[in-house]
């Protein structure tokens, strides 16, 4: 990867911080200070205009030294000539080509491999306004923050897209905070920065390659104490994204399960993610995942959020050819199923054969309740709105649902699976 500086700074407007914060034989007039990853794929159309205008911006705004890397993920198309053509006819570009696809591929190794002390990351549609690019480093180059995101989806952000999407970011986040007991508002954000000594200790860390990668890498910066800055930002939807929402979304429940069963039984250890960058008081509670009811409620939220997507899936395939009383029936019953036999392992870690079918005939039981729950809200729906959309239907679905899930949890703590805490008799076999 090629590396260029720069020979003179242009003039600072005192939007940025002061300089003496970056790491030692660092001269922001003349070395780079901000490495800007785009990462694509098959972008031949939209890569040059997104390149081009991101350098002009940095050019006008940003006072330090900058890197715009063109990570490119194994594009059929052109896209590799027009990154190249751009590295030669601008000296702020680099082009950087990867045999696989992955965003979270492209960046682990450019962020990897780079010398810059901030490394961030937009996507090439530039669908967020590049205003916020200075407020979203500036904390990292200050050294008062470790991670910044931006964030569609704070109080003062202005967001132009369609209701699905609105819908689906804002159920992904809400899982989070249920199964991970993530803080930070939006995870999926293509626009993000990180201190580069945080990176560098972070990313070994990673293992996912694809879109989870930016929530993973997010848990555990938040798991090991660091901080994490959110910015604003204004956010246009791109009509022509080529991202299919159905498979990122299975992906990204795919990594929250394996993220929160590593985190719940331990197999990340909080240590191990802590060591490396000190230990902060104020975050020992967070980091560490306790045992007995804590580490529990931790893993029960965990397959809670899992289950509440598959049985929201399983509905909307179902009402397609059928009422929404047996859709409801039948998708709560195979998510229930799935339920009971996930929280009798990774929540209340009874790993043996023995009592399985009457841990799966007591967990009926308590589908039954779910069942009475979900069923009367739809009916109680019906009655007031007989014309309801199925996006209402999902919406009174997803709060009776939740108030199913807590009971859930109360009955099979003191009932189905009653007596099987941490160190009981046939808990770890």
């Amino acid at each position: 990867m090629r590396t260029e500086t720069r020979e003179q700074a242009p003039e600072t407007t005192g939007t940025l911080p002061a300089r003496q914060h970056l790491p030692a034989g660092h001269d922001p007039r003349t070395t780079t200070v901000l490495d800007v990853v785009v990462p694509v794929h098959n972008e031949e159309a939209g890569l040059e205009p997104c390149v081009r205008r991101l350098r002009d911006f940095l050019e006008r705004n940003f006072p330090y030294g900058y890197r715009i890397t063109v990570a490119d993920n194994a594009s059929t198309d052109r896209t590799p000539q027009i990154a190249l053509r751009l590295a030669r006819e601008l000296p702020e570009v680099t082009a950087h080509r990867l045999e696989e696809k992955g965003r979270g591929r492209a960046l682990r190794a450019v962020w990897g491999g780079s010398d810059a002390p901030v490394r961030a990351y937009m996507d090439v549609d530039l669908s967020t306004d590049l205003k916020a690019l200075l407020p979203l480093v500036a904390p990292l180059i200050s050294g008062h923050s470790d991670v910044a995101i931006g964030s569609r989806l704070a109080r003062s952000s202005r967001v132009v897209r369609g209701p699905k999407r609105e819908f689906i970011s804002r159920s992904y986040n809400l899982i989070l905070r249920g199964s991970l007991a993530a803080r930070f508002s939006d995870a999926q954000c293509g626009f993000k920065a990180v201190r580069g000594d945080v990176a560098d200790r972070l990313l070994p860390l990673v293992e996912d390659t694809g879109w989870f990668f930016d929530t993973e890498l997010l848990v555990l910066a938040e798991r090991s104490g660091l901080r994490i800055h959110e910015v604003p930002v204004d956010w246009v939807d791109d009509p022509d994204s080529r991202v299919d929402i159905v498979r990122t979304a299975l992906d990204d429940l795919r990594g929250v399960w394996r993220v929160g069963r590593a985190l719940a039984t331990r197999a990340l250890p909080p240590a191990r993610l802590r060591r490396p960058f000190g230990d902060d008081p104020h975050d020992r509670e967070l980091a560490g995942v306790p045992g007995g009811l804590t580490r529990q409620l931790v893993g029960f939220c965990a397959v809670g959020g899992l289950s509440t997507l598959l049985f929201l899936g399983l509905y909307s395939l179902f009402r397609l050819g059928t009422g929404p009383q047996a859709a409801n029936a039948l998708a709560l019953l195979l998510s229930a199923l799935a339920n009971t036999a996930a929280n009798r392992r990774l929540t209340f870690g009874v790993r043996c054969r023995d009592g399985a079918v009457r841990h799966q005939a007591q967990g009926l039981l308590v589908f039954a309740t779910g069942l009475a729950l979900t069923s009367g809200s739809l009916a109680a729906l019906g009655a007031a709105s007989p014309d309801a959309a199925h996006s209402t239907e999902l919406a009174v679905l997803v709060a009776a649902n939740l108030a199913a899930t807590v009971l859930r949890f109360l009955l099979f703590r003191s009932w189905v699976f009653a007596g099987r805490d941490e160190g009981g008799a046939d808990a770890r076999r």
